[in-house]
């Protein structure tokens, strides 16, 4: 059970990563989710190019959360390794744009809490 929702979680947070992909390339108007090209509450202007980095970031880190929870759903033994990069690297990126993913930095600390218990590290290892 514990797999079945630990991957669904980090599959479904995986694709709410794809709003930042989008919201940054201006693809579509996102309500609560305004385009800007300013990060840490507006006191650093990365400009047009540099919020595109982000937003490819943002891109990379669903396709890691993705990637890992079909990892872990094969019970792959490298879906945990992935699966911790990618909440550490969501969780800077939740931090970079806090007004907008103050959620998103909820469930980053209560994944990276969850794979960090023993028994779902064990699943990693197939134990």
């Amino acid at each position: 059970m514990w797999r079945i929702g630990l991957a669904a979680l980090l599959a479904l947070h995986g694709l709410v990563h794809l709003l930042g992909f989008v919201v940054a390339f201006r693809l579509a108007e996102i309500e609560g989710l305004p385009y800007s090209t300013t990060v840490l509450g507006g006191r650093v202007d990365l400009g047009p190019g540099g919020i595109r980095v982000v937003g490819v970031l943002w891109l990379l880190a669903a396709a890691a959360f993705v990637a890992a929870a079909v990892g872990l759903w094969l019970l792959a033994p490298w879906w945990w390794g992935l699966a911790l990069g990618a909440s550490a690297v969501s969780l800077a990126l939740c931090v970079l744009q806090l007004a907008q993913a103050r959620a998103g930095v909820v469930v980053n600390v209560v994944l990276l809490g969850l794979l960090l218990v023993p028994a779902v590290r064990g699943l990693a290892s197939g134990s």
